[in-house]
């Protein structure tokens, strides 16, 4: 694994928040790596692998997740809170121009954040999101987030994981999903694996329209000058063919790359999104 140092920041409300930096070179834009819903900064550890020494990447987590403290309000699990988060990270390491990389809600963040500042995004990457979030993944969602569990071994969190995401991930072997359970969860104070964030996470998707309230469309708009990729799973119920074909009338450079075989959301590790980074990354450099 690369080494990497932890860092710290503070939240407009008080709010302890950590990063992991992988140190590269400071004569190009860094890397933003932002996480999805119930992820963490170890679920973009199969990109930093490969990446890291060649480009300085931050992984940032947000609040509720991993070492970032949670919330006493979980009505501030919305993105546009997580926007002013990151916007205060920015302004705490003096970051003017990067390169966001999005999984999910990283990816609504990243829309959000070039709606009001496009300039400073050197290039971005979308992964299994757009402005339209299909309902269908939207239940889904609904169906786990927040609802907990907890298991005697690693092996058992890795069981639970295929049984509730194998089609998402239907070629997977019990390593691939052992390595998602270490990512997922941690061992809690009890011994037992459990997941690692803030289960009321969830409290926002019970109220109605909770998710919503301001237009992803015109948020995407602002990506307009910004070279941008969007991966989408094959079978993403969160990002449907339909809405990246919009994504793509409104913004005909825009990069695309499917991966097959995968819902939502692909781990950048497979061989479409690799070689889709890289193209990416070179358009940057260049």
């Amino acid at each position: 694994m690369m080494d990497y140092s932890n860092g710290v920041w503070w939240s407009n409300d008080g709010l302890r928040l950590h990063y992991r930096l992988y140190d590269g070179p400071d004569n190009q834009p860094p890397i933003i790596c932002l996480h999805g819903l119930t992820r963490n900064a170890r679920d973009w550890e199969p990109v930093v692998e490969r990446l890291a020494g060649d480009w300085r990447i931050y992984v940032l987590e947000m609040r509720g997740r991993g070492e970032s403290a949670y919330a006493p309000d979980p009505m501030t699990y919305v993105p546009l809170t997580y926007v002013q988060d990151v916007e205060a990270f920015l302004k705490a390491t003096d970051i003017r121009r990067y390169i966001a990389f999005g999984t999910s809600l990283g990816g609504l963040i990243t829309m959000l954040q070039a709606a009001t500042n496009p300039e400073r995004l050197a290039g971005a990457l979308l992964n299994d999101i757009g402005p339209v979030i299909e309902e269908a993944g939207v239940e889904r969602i609904r169906g786990y987030v927040g609802k907990g569990g907890n298991y005697p071994t690693w092996l058992h969190a890795a069981r639970a994981l295929n049984a509730g995401f194998g089609d998402v991930y239907p070629k997977w072997e019990l390593d691939d999903w052992l390595a998602m359970a270490k990512r997922l969860c941690k061992v809690q104070p009890s011994g037992r694996i459990g997941y690692d964030y803030d289960m009321r996470i969830a409290e926002p998707f019970r109220v109605p329209g909770g998710e919503s309230g301001f237009d992803m469309w015109t948020a995407f708009d602002g990506l307009k000058e910004v070279p941008t990729l969007l991966v989408r799973g094959g079978h993403s119920e969160i990002l449907s063919e339909d809405t990246a074909q919009e994504m793509v009338r409104r913004k005909p450079d825009l990069a695309t790359a499917v991966v097959p075989n995968v819902g939502h959301a692909p781990i950048l590790d497979e061989p479409e999104a690799e070689a889709a980074i890289d193209a990416l990354l070179e358009r940057v450099r260049a």
